[in-house]
C-alpha cells in the first residue's frame, strides 16, 4: 500500500502544473493532493481503479473549485464494461449537496438557500398557485420515515423559487443513478435526496457559467434531470 501511495503521489506531482491552472486561489495544490490521498486511503479500490479516470475526475473536481473530501464531492467507482466484454473499475467525480450549495452561494445571484428532508412526524404544508408557500416544523426526537424533500432559493432581486419532491419521485430519480445500489445512496439517502431536489430547482435559477459546468460534470444519472421529465 505504501509503495502504491508513493507511485500515486509521484504521478499526481507530475501533473501539478495542470492542476495549478484550474485550482481556485484559496486551495493549494498540496492541500488538494493531500485530500485525494486521504480519499484513496479511505477507499482502497481507488488505488486499483483505472488511473486515467481517477486523474480526470480529480481534474474536473479541481476545475469546479470543490474538494473530493466526501462532503463537497466524492470520487465514486463504477464497473465499466469494455468492448471485449470485461469490466474495469473507472472513477467518476460526483458533486455532493455541500459542493452544490457552495457553488450556488458563490454564484453572486443568491440571497438565501435552504434544502431539507421532511419526515412523517414533522408539521409540513405547501401550496402552489398565485400565493405559493412552504411551512415546515421538524418534530423533536423520532421523526419517522421520510416523505419528501424541498428546496427554497431567494435571489438578490427578491424572487423566490421553490421545489418539492416526494420520496417516490426521489427514488424514481435514484433508479436512473449509476450508484442507485451503491454506498452513496444507501448510507447518505437524505443528502442525496436534498441534492436531487436542489438540482431540479437549479434548472430555474439564474446561474453563473461555472455552476452550469458543475451540473454538466455531474454525470451520475443516465439522463439529464429537468423539471419536466424528472
Amino acid at each position: 500500500m505504501s509503495n502504491a501511495l508513493q507511485v500515486l503521489e509521484q504521478q499526481f506531482l507530475e501533473r501539478k502544473a495542470e492542476f495549478l491552472a484550474v485550482l481556485p486561489n484559496n486551495c493549494t495544490f498540496e492541500k488538494f493532493s493531500r485530500i485525494v490521498k486521504t480519499a484513496t486511503i479511505q477507499n482502497q479500490d481507488l488505488m486499483i481503479a483505472d488511473r486515467p479516470s481517477l486523474f480526470m475526475s480529480c481534474f474536473r473536481c479541481a476545475q469546479d473549485g470543490l474538494l473530493p473530501d466526501g462532503r463537497e464531492s466524492a470520487l465514486v467507482i463504477y464497473n465499466t464494461k469494455q468492448k471485449d466484454g470485461s469490466y474495469k473499475k473507472a472513477v467518476q467525480y460526483m458533486p455532493m449537496i455541500a459542493g452544490i450549495l457552495k457553488k450556488i452561494r458563490n454564484s453572486g445571484e443568491i440571497k438565501h438557500i435552504s434544502t431539507h428532508v421532511v419526515y412523517e412526524k414533522d408539521i409540513f404544508d405547501y401550496c402552489l398557485g398565485d400565493e405559493e408557500f412552504i411551512t415546515h416544523k421538524p418534530a423533536m426526537g423520532d421523526r419517522g420515515d421520510p416523505i419528501c424533500a424541498y428546496a427554497i432559493v431567494k435571489t438578490k432581486d427578491d424572487a423566490t423559487y421553490r421545489e418539492v419532491m416526494s420520496v417516490t419521485e426521489i427514488n424514481r430519480i435514484r433508479n436512473y443513478s449509476k450508484q442507485k445500489d451503491g454506498a452513496i445512496w444507501k448510507d447518505h439517502w437524505s443528502e442525496m435526496a436534498r441534492k436531487t431536489v436542489l438540482r431540479r430547482l437549479s434548472k430555474w435559477l439564474p446561474m453563473s457559467s461555472d455552476l452550469e459546468i458543475l451540473n454538466a460534470h455531474d454525470q451520475d444519472y443516465d439522463f439529464e434531470i429537468s423539471p419536466k421529465n424528472a
